[in-house]
């Protein structure tokens, strides 16, 4: 019941957002949020179920990003068909990617992972002539130029609602299928599930393809609402990092751990630039952030709060009542065989 009602109560906020904000630019921070929460709860398919922490996951959204916007530059293809088209194409790529890449784990997994966004950033900043280069890529606006900025917010704000309600019951289905099972097999001991017959490679390459082709939808529609896109900043490593420390401050085995972790972290970013400008305080506050989560949640926010309230919850009597009709018929059978009295002093001798 507090589960249902917990919904309901976010769908509501998500609703109403668009209306009670008191600025465009306010508006423009939830637009940015939401976008943080669909590209958390996109890496959550790969981290959450399987442990694979991945840095370089900023490689899907910002190759999700660019072949949108190419597809509709250069073919004239419609916005919302390139965006899912662009994904198909991440999601194609990401198959040899994994074959590589899910061969190795833990810290390896993790620097072939900044090692691929390093190249792919390195690619699209020589590549000038198709990318843009550094002078970046400019996206036609979806809606055309009559929408006015705000209203061009409001909408973007909904779609991200929508993707992120679709990406959560994905999970949540996932969650609770055989495949599920098996990945969180490989997340808690990946050589016992193969022992057991799990084809562990195989989940694992379809999760990270199921991941990689959200987390390009993502970087579509961050590309369609703002329009421009730039190597440097597509192909940041501290965009994978925000995914992670999102998840983690949440909680990546939660299904709105990233959720409360992009809310968190978003509205952090968006509030250290405002006030310190182009200044790096903003990643100094997000180290120290993620610093006291490892040391005091380390299993994230959701976790955390859960485990407190079962402390505190009434626990179960571990004395049971007995009837007086039950503790005569016990009397009774220790009358008639006295010899069960003595059961416990002979089992210590």
């Amino acid at each position: 019941m507090a589960k249902s009602l917990g919904v309901v109560a976010l769908v509501a906020v998500a609703i109403a957002f668009p209306q009670v904000a008191p600025d465009p630019f306010i508006l423009s921070v939830g637009v940015v949020i939401m976008s943080y929460a669909v590209l958390a709860t996109s890496w959550n398919f790969v981290g959450g179920f399987t442990g694979y922490i991945s840095l370089g996951h900023a490689s899907y959204s910002g190759l999700g990003g660019y072949a949108t916007g190419l597809l509709i530059i250069e073919t004239g293809m419609n916005p919302w068909v390139a965006l899912f088209a662009g994904a198909a194409v991440v999601a194609l790529l990401a198959v040899p990617i994994g074959i590589a890449s899910l061969r190795v784990r833990g810290a390896s997994f993790v620097i072939v992972s900044i090692a691929l966004v390093l190249i792919l950033l390195l690619v699209f900043q020589s590549w000038g002539s198709v990318t843009g280069g550094s002078n970046g890529l400019r996206i036609p606006r979806p809606f055309g130029s009559d929408v006015l900025r705000p209203e061009q917010h409001e909408r973007f704000f909904y779609l991200h609602a929508l993707l992120l309600a679709f990406l959560l019951l994905a999970w949540w289905a996932i969650d609770r299928s055989r495949f599920g099972m098996g990945l969180k097999a490989i997340r808690e001991d990946e050589d016992k599930a193969q022992a057991l017959g799990v084809p562990t490679f195989g989940y694992k390459l379809a999760v990270f393809i199921i991941s990689a082709f959200f987390t390009a939808i993502a970087g579509g529609m961050y590309a369609l609402w703002f329009g421009f896109l730039d190597p440097i900043f597509q192909f940041s490593i501290l965009i994978g990092s925000y995914m992670v420390l999102m998840s983690l401050l949440g909680g990546i085995r939660s299904l709105f751990g990233p959720l409360l972790g992009a809310v968190i972290v978003g509205y952090a970013l968006e509030f250290f630039k405002a006030q310190y400008g182009d200044t790096q305080f903003h990643l100094v506050a997000l180290g120290v952030l993620l610093a006291v989560v490892v040391l005091f949640m380390p299993d994230g926010i959701i976790p955390a709060v859960i485990s407190l309230f079962k402390r505190f919850r009434p626990q179960a009597a571990s004395i049971r009542e007995q009837t007086q009709a039950e503790l005569a018929d016990q009397r009774r059978q220790q009358a008639a065989d006295p010899s069960e009295t003595h059961e416990p002093e002979e089992a210590l001798r």
